[in-house]
């Protein structure tokens, strides 16, 4: 916390484990508040009473807009303000696309986008009302393009980047910025509590264990690592607009659109014949 200002307050979905929880603890040390959701939030009771007075837990399932409305509107109350705002909530769909069941796929949906952008929605009246605020809205380092077994997935976070984007020209003159968090893989409990999987199709097995293969090769940190960065980002003047976190997520993302520049400057001629617009 920046010296002679007062607590700050948080508002963080999917605060009970991972990055969210990560996020939380690390605002409490700082002396931060923090409103905490979750769909159960019994997961957090232990930093309830070590932060007694400064956390406060509210139940909350982001598909439910109804829901986040009233939630939001009793964290406003809770603490007088709303300072950041944690998109967090969010859930892995793991499976090849044509495996994936239409339920599975407006689940995710319902989570991943329609749930923050619910939460945005709910938030900006507070924050246009006092004339600042911060909203974080985690995507993933995938959100730039899609990948096997994770399509669906990366096409939600790639709609979050797309609305986040959106959201933040349409608040900048009310004093509210947004921040795009492009985490890599953390050792969360995202690929195994977080994941709904397709049945598996037999066509993909080859490709399946070619998957495994290459991801049991990954050493996943910690996600308090990532905190103090957060941290540092809600501090600044200027915060950035999009940021990946992770050094090796910088490179893969960063080789990959350069990848895709090299794949439309190869094609430019063949652009220019489809019209000068």
């Amino acid at each position: 916390m920046t010296a002679n200002t007062a607590p700050r307050v948080w508002f963080i979905t999917g605060a009970s484990r991972g990055l969210g929880r990560a996020f939380a603890e690390a605002a409490l040390a700082e002396g931060d508040r923090v409103i905490g959701t979750a769909r159960d939030v019994s997961a957090l009771d232990d930093l309830v009473a070590e932060y007694e007075g400064s956390l406060v837990t509210l139940s909350l399932d982001v598909t439910d807009r109804t829901a986040v409305i009233a939630t939001v509107g009793k964290a406003a109350a809770t603490f007088g303000r709303l300072d950041i705002v944690v998109n967090n909530a969010g859930q892995l769909l793991f499976g090849m696309l044509e495996e994936s069941t239409e339920k599975q796929v407006r689940d995710h949906f319902d989570t991943n986008v329609f749930g923050a952008l619910w939460v945005s929605q709910a938030v900006i009246p507070h924050l246009r009302a006092q004339g600042s605020g911060h909203i974080l809205q985690v995507t993933s380092m995938g959100s730039t393009g899609g990948f096997a077994s994770v399509g669906v997935y990366g096409a939600g976070k790639a709609a979050l980047d797309a609305l986040s984007e959106a959201l933040a020209m349409e608040v900048e003159s009310f004093g509210i910025t947004v921040t795009i968090l492009q985490p890599g893989s953390f050792a969360t409990d995202l690929f195994t509590r977080g994941t709904t999987a397709s049945e598996p199709n037999e066509a993909y097995a080859a490709l399946r264990a070619e998957l495994a293969e290459l991801w049991a090769e990954s050493n996943d940190p910690d996600p308090r690592e990532a905190a103090p960065v957060v941290l540092e980002v809600t501090r600044m003047a200027e915060p950035p607009k999009r940021l990946i976190l992770g050094s090796r997520s910088y490179d893969l993302v960063v080789q990959d659109l350069l990848t895709r520049v090299g794949e439309h400057r190869r094609w430019e001629e063949l652009s220019g014949r489809a019209g000068t617009t």
